[in-house]
């Protein structure tokens, strides 16, 4: 029973809305996306394998025709009457005719050597065909590989049998080689030997041919083609072969996904129309959910700005409906209702309890005060005559005597002054504690006073704009000192609950903390920078300031009165009577700074003001 109410359609209409045009446009997006995603893509990728594979092959048919260029040109040189002779008589004619700079450049190939069945060299040269000279080296390289290769099981495995080409790596250099037997143009006569030529085989080369960035690494070759795909390229390493079948180099380059790339742009392009076709459908939503669900809310959320503005809970009059927006209606009044029961109520207990707080706080600042006057009557009734009077008295009839010897009268004396010295300390600790008992009650009269005056007046509060209290309050604090204080502060304005004068009576007197911090560093020049945020229902002012700040520890003593950071300077009542401004103003001011020469910031919090004007509310 649970599960069938949980997947009963929703009763709203604005549910039933959203949950079948939303609905639709998922299901679309997602079988667009299905298919594309199990009939195109296959597809895609089977097209990118086939072109991968025409790579590999178009590949393997240019490793193969440079080679058979090479086995061609030497098959020419194998059969053919004059090299039969010349291996049975070597001559400078025909070297010189045949073995000539001009013959291996037409041919295209960078070594030739002709070789005994016994396999030693009758003639062999290499010739850089660019700069047209012999390489020694490499016809070094070219003369060990002849004495190690077996001539006749090379050409046993080959087609031909009497020719072949195979690719051989001398050294770092990567040559294409070709060996033919040495017969008769006719071909009859026995093989007198063979005749072998090499074409040197760089990345350049193959990649003008295949017309792909192909690099040919030596070490390590492949044994088999491979086939690596990225995320937009395919690696493909194509092994060359040697003179026994095994690679003795790699091709190696990366062809770009086309294919892919291009089904998967199809299957984005799929998935967008797909949103945009939701979002379509989410906007008609959005028309229909406006007309029947949004404007009645609407009419109740302007009602409740205008309940908020004005603070009077009004109830919401508008077109009686039994649908849930009627029924919201109804609800929402009878909150109204309840809410101005429980705000007279709550007046009328706060007027009681912050008459009893008042009196407790007066009472405890009071005491506070009487203190001291207390301790100066307890010193004074518990402290005894600083001289015996009767001593007094004696000492001053035996003075008064003729008979007493000069130095007896000297002592007297002595001690009589000793006396009237006493009495007199006495009077004067007397009379400073009198004048200790008199500020202690004049401090009582003055708490009296100021409770008196506080009974009797609050300061309004009125919307104001911070930003142009800031802004006046700043050009005074530029041009009050001798300090140059540059001042940033925002432009857009921001309306708070406050008392505009005493308000800016409190930015003036922080932003002239902020500057006397800022000359006590002895720069000349700093900066006060303004930064206003909006936090709902509230609005905080940050001030702050690159003077000398202060000890976090004495964060807490700030506002107290008669306190101050500088030892230079006395009162310090601006901050005390800053403070107790913003709790008049129903604010908060707050100071923060992470130690001395890292400044200061002020934070003032205020009620933001609502300026949203009574609207009427729609039939």
């Amino acid at each position: 029973m649970a599960l069938t109410r949980r997947l009963k359609a929703p009763a709203s209409l604005g549910a039933k809305l959203v949950l079948i045009l939303t609905g639709v446009g998922v299901i679309g997006a997602v079988a667009l996306t299905v298919m594309l995603a199990t009939v195109i893509m296959p597809s895609f990728s089977r097209l990118e394998r086939d072109a991968v594979d025409a790579h590999v092959a178009r590949t393997q048919a240019v490793v193969h025709d440079v080679s058979a260029k090479v086995e061609l040109a030497v098959r020419d040189y194998g059969d053919w009457t004059s090299s039969y002779d010349y291996m049975a008589n070597p001559t400078r004619a025909f070297e010189k005719e045949s073995f000539s700079t001009l013959a291996m450049v037409n041919l295209d190939v960078n070594a030739m050597a002709y070789v005994r069945p016994d396999r030693s060299i009758v003639i062999a040269r290499w010739l850089d065909l660019e700069k047209q000279t012999d390489v020694p080296a490499m016809r070094a390289r070219l003369t060990d590989a002849i004495g190690r290769l077996d001539f006749a099981k090379v050409l046993a495995a080959s087609k031909e049998k009497n020719s072949t080409g195979f690719f051989l790596r001398l050294g770092d250099t990567l040559v294409a080689m070709g060996i033919a037997q040495v017969r008769r143009s006719d071909g009859s006569g026995d093989p007198r030997g063979y005749v072998l030529m090499a074409r040197t085989v760089t990345a350049a080369q193959l990649s003008k041919l295949l017309e792909l960035q192909v690099n040919l690494p030596l070490d390590n070759p492949v044994s088999e083609i491979t086939k690596t795909p990225g995320a937009t390229r395919t690696r493909i390493a194509v092994p060359i072969p040697g003179p026994d079948g095994r690679p003795v180099a790699t091709a190696t380059y990366t062809v770009p996904r086309d294919l892919s790339t291009l089904g998967t742009r199809m299957l984005v392009l799929a998935v967008v129309g797909s949103s945009i076709l939701l979002a379509i459908v989410l906007l008609v939503l959005r028309r229909m959910i406006a007309r029947l669900v949004l404007a009645p809310l609407k009419r109740v959320e302007s009602h409740m700005g205008v309940v908020r503005a004005s603070g009077t809970l009004g109830l919401l009059t508008d077109k009686r409906r039994d649908d849930e927006i009627g029924s919201l209606v109804t609800s929402f009044n009878s909150m109204l209702k309840q809410l101005k029961d429980l705000r007279e109520q709550l007046e009328v207990q706060s007027f009681t309890l912050g008459r009893s707080e008042s009196a407790v706080a007066v009472m405890h600042n009071v005491r506070n005060a009487l203190n001291p006057i207390s301790t100066v009557l307890s010193q004074g009734l518990g402290a005894g005559a600083p001289m015996d009077r009767a001593l007094l008295d004696r000492a001053l009839s035996e003075l008064a005597g003729e008979e007493v010897p000069a130095v007896r009268r000297q002592k007297l004396v002595a001690f009589l002054a000793a006396a009237i010295e006493s009495v007199e300390q006495e009077r004067a600790d007397r009379r400073e504690q009198i004048g200790i008992g008199r500020q202690a009650l004049h401090h009582v009269l003055e708490i009296i006073g100021q409770q008196q005056e506080a009974a009797h007046e609050r300061p309004p509060l009125d919307a104001c704009d911070i930003t142009d209290i800031v802004a006046q309050n700043a050009t005074i604090a530029r041009y009050s000192g001798e300090t140059s204080i540059a001042f940033t502060f925002p432009s857009k304005a921001h309306w708070v609950m406050a008392n505009r004068v005493i308000l800016s009576q409190v930015v003036g007197n922080l932003f002239a903390n902020a500057a006397e911090a800022i000359a006590a560093t002895g720069r000349g020049s700093g900066s006060i920078s303004v930064t206003i945020r909006d936090k709902g229902d509230s609005t905080e002012v940050h001030i702050r300031d690159d003077g000398e700040g202060f000890d976090p520890s004495v964060a807490p003593t700030l506002f107290q009165r008669g306190f101050s950071t500088r030892a230079h300077k006395s009162g310090g009542l601006g901050l005390h009577w800053c403070a107790n401004s913003m709790l008049t103003m129903e604010g908060k001011l707050e100071l923060i700074s992470d130690g001395k020469g890292t400044g200061a910031k002020a934070i003032l919090t205020l009620g933001a003001a609502q300026l949203a004007q009574p609207s009427g509310i729609a039939a």
